[in-house]
C-alpha cells in the first residue's frame, strides 16, 4: 500500500500498529533508563498513553479522519501517564488536529500534523531539553516537510521521517552527556520511533500481534505469579453493607496480585492483575454498585470499556465530564482541598493526618493518568485545589490536567520528591491568603533536601560510579552521591552527603522491606555523629525506595 490519501479507518490502523510494535518493545526503551533504578517506565508510561488512545478509536468504522483524529487526540490526553507519555500525547495530539474538517489526508496534511505536534509538545514542556523525543520528532519533521507535497505518498514521505528519526535519535547522546557516559540513547526517542516503524508497517500491509507482557519484578514481587488482564474499577459504595477494605484486600490477593484499594466514605477504587476479572468483579460487587470499570488484556494489549460513570454524555472516552459543578461533592466548598500522589500505607496515613483530602495511589512504577488527576478533582469540594505531585515524573500529568479544568482555581505545587511533598504541609496553614500560603509552600518545597536509597536493576557506569547489579544507590536530589553493596553503608554515606552545619531536622521515611533495627542503626549514627540534629523516623511502607529522607 502506498496512499496518496488516507481516510479515518487507515490512520485508525496504523495508530493501532505503531501503538503494538511501541508495546512489543516497551522492556527495552524502558531499559535505556539512563539510572539503573527500578523505576525506569518510559516505555511502560509510553504504550500506556498511546493505547488510551487506540481505545478511544477502537470501535470507529468508516469514520471521517477528522473523528478519528478527534477521539484519538481525547483519548491520548486523558490517559497520559508520566513525563514521556504527556510530551507523547502531545506529539500526536498535534497530529491529529491537522485532521480538522477533512475526510481523508495527504502527504502534506499528514506532516503539518506532525510538524504542529512538535510545537504542541515543545509548548508543554517549561523548560525543553535537547537530546530527547522533542529533538527526535522536531528534526525529523524538519527533514519530512521537505519531501512532502499533494503528489507525495504519504509511505514515501513517513518513510522519510523514520530515516532521519533514527539519525536524531543516535545523535541524542551528543547533546545529552549523561547519555554518552551511560552509553544509551533517549529512551523516549526510541519509544517514538518505534510507533512510527509499526505505521509504516501497517501501510505496508503488515499488521504486528502484541507480544505476551513479562512483566519485570520488584524484589519484594519477584516471587508472585503473573496475570493477563489489568482490571480497575470504582464501587460506588452500598450504605446499607458493611464495607471491610482489609477484607476486600485479602480476597483480591487471591486472585492476582499489583493491588490498590482505596477508599473514602461513598467510593472504593480498586486495580489489579488478574487471570480472572470476572472473579474481582463478583468479590467487588457484594460492596455496591460499579460507577466506573476497565479490563486490559495485558497480553494483547486490548482496552474494552464495560461500564461508564452515571454522567454520561460523550465529553471524553470514558463518558465523564471534568470540571463542571454537577460532578463536584456535595455541600460547601472549603477554601481549600490537598491531592496527592502517594506510595505505601504508612505514608498514605501520614499525609492524611497532614490534612489532604484525596490521595491517588502511585508515584514510582505507577505514574497516574491525566484523566486520575481529573477524578480526584472531582472529588475534593474545595474553591482552591493543591495538588502535590510528589514525583518529578507525574508533573506534566498533573499541570495537564489543571490547565483542563474550568470549575475550580487548581494549583500545582513544585515537589517532585515525597520529602519535599512532606515539607510544604508541615506549615500548611488554610486561614491564609492564596498567594501566601503558595509562596510558604514553594519556599519550604526549596529549603528541604531530598535523600533516597533504592536497587540497581543493572550493571552500569553513570556519574563517574561503577554499579554493580543489586548494589544500593544513594541519591542526592535526583542525583547518585554514593553506591555499596550494603544497605546501612549507603544510608549512612548518603547522610553525610545531606547533612552540615544548618541541618536541624532529619525525618525518615523507610521502606516496606525495612527492619526496625536497621532505621535505629542509622538514627544512632546520625545522632552520634551530627549534634544538635532532631531525627523522625516515619514507617511509609513504600516499595522501590528502602529509604526517602528530608533534612531541614
Amino acid at each position: 500500500m502506498s496512499p496518496r490519501e488516507i481516510d479515518g479507518n487507515t490512520l485508525k490502523l496504523i495508530i493501532k500498529n505503531g501503538s503494538v510494535k511501541l508495546r512489543n518493545e516497551s522492556q527495552y526503551i524502558n531499559d535505556l533508563n539512563v539510572f539503573p533504578v527500578p523505576d525506569g517506565d518510559t516505555g511502560s508510561n509510553m504504550q500506556s498513553t498511546m493505547m488510551s488512545g487506540v481505545s478511544a478509536i477502537e470501535s470507529m468504522e468508516d469514520e471521517p479522519i477528522e473523528n478519528v483524529g478527534k477521539a484519538l487526540s481525547r483519548g491520548l490526553l486523558m490517559g497520559a501517564r508520566g513525563n514521556s507519555g504527556v510530551i507523547l500525547s502531545q506529539l500526536f495530539s498535534g497530529f491529529a488536529k491537522a485532521f480538522q474538517s477533512l475526510v481523508t489526508a495527504n502527504a502534506v496534511h499528514f506532516i503539518n500534523g506532525l510538524q504542529h505536534g512538535v510545537k504542541q509538545a515543545y509548548g508543554a514542556v517549561i523548560n525543553p531539553v535537547e537530546g530527547t523525543i522533542l529533538t527526535v520528532a522536531r528534526e525529523a519533521v524538519e527533514e519530512a516537510e521537505q519531501h512532502a507535497d499533494e503528489s507525495a505518498d504519504v509511505l514515501e514521505v513517513l518513510k522519510v521521517y523514520y530515516e532521519e528519526a533514527k539519525r536524531a535519535l543516535d545523535r541524542t547522546p551528543d547533546l545529552l552527556p549523561v547519555l554518552k557516559e551511560s552509553g544509551v540513547v533517549d529512551s523516549g526517542g526510541a519509544g517514538l520511533i518505534s510507533i512510527i516503524e509499526g505505521m509504516i508497517a501497517a501501510l505496508e500491509g503488515e499488521i504486528y500481534e502484541a507480544k505476551k507482557e513479562k512483566r519485570k519484578k520488584t524484589k519484594v514481587q519477584e516471587s508472585e505469579e503473573e496475570y493477563g488482564y489489568c482490571t480497575e474499577f470504582i464501587i460506588q459504595l452500598d450504605q446499607k453493607k458493611s464495607f471491610n477494605k482489609e477484607k476486600l484486600t485479602k480476597q483480591l490477593k487471591k486472585i492476582g496480585d499489583s493491588i490498590v484499594v482505596v477508599d473514602d466514605e461513598e467510593i472504593c477504587k480498586v486495580h489489579v492483575h488478574t487471570e480472572k476479572p470476572g472473579d474481582a468483579l463478583n468479590i467487588a460487587q457484594n460492596y455496591g454498585e460499579f460507577a466506573n470499570l476497565k479490563i486490559e488484556n495485558m497480553n494483547m494489549q486490548h482496552t474494552e470499556t464495560l461500564l461508564h460513570s452515571p454522567q454520561t454524555n460523550g465529553e471524553h472516552d470514558c463518558g465523564h465530564v471534568h470540571g463542571t459543578e454537577e460532578n463536584i461533592q456535595q455541600g460547601p466548598p472549603k477554601k481549600y482541598g490537598l491531592i496527592t500522589v502517594v506510595n505505601g500505607s504508612g505514608l498514605r496515613e501520614t499525609f492524611e493526618e497532614m490534612g489532604v483530602d484525596f490521595i491517588i495511589e502511585g508515584g514510582q512504577t505507577m505514574n497516574p493518568s491525566t484523566e486520575d488527576f481529573l477524578n480526584a478533582i472531582d472529588r475534593v469540594n474545595a474553591d482552591n485545589i493543591l495538588i502535590i505531585p510528589n514525583n518529578k515524573n507525574v508533573m506534566l500529568s498533573a499541570e495537564h490536567a489543571a490547565r483542563n479544568y474550568e470549575a475550580r482555581n487548581v494549583i500545582v505545587l513544585p515537589a517532585k520528591t515525597i520529602p519535599q511533598g512532606y515539607a510544604s504541609l508541615t506549615m500548611f496553614d488554610a486561614n491564609q491568603d492564596v498567594e501566601d500560603t503558595i509562596e510558604e509552600m514553594k519556599e519550604l518545597i526549596d529549603h528541604v533536601k531530598t535523600g533516597e536509597i533504592t536497587y540497581a536493576i543493572r550493571d552500569t557506569k553513570v556519574n563517574g560510579f561503577d554499579i554493580k547489579k543489586d548494589d544500593y544507590i544513594g541519591l542526592k536530589e535526583g542525583d547518585i552521591v554514593t553506591t555499596h553493596a550494603d544497605r546501612i553503608e549507603t544510608a549512612k554515606a548518603l547522610m553525610d552527603e545531606l547533612l552540615d552545619a544548618d541541618s536541624e531536622i532529619v525525618t525518615i521515611m523507610y521502606g516496606d522491606n525495612v527492619e526496625r533495627s536497621e532505621v535505629n542503626a542509622l538514627t544512632d549514627y546520625i545522632e552520634e555523629t551530627y549534634e544538635d540534629v532532631e531525627v523522625d523516623t516515619i514507617a511509609g511502607r513504600q516499595d522501590i525506595y528502602s529509604y526517602l529522607i528530608a533534612v531541614e
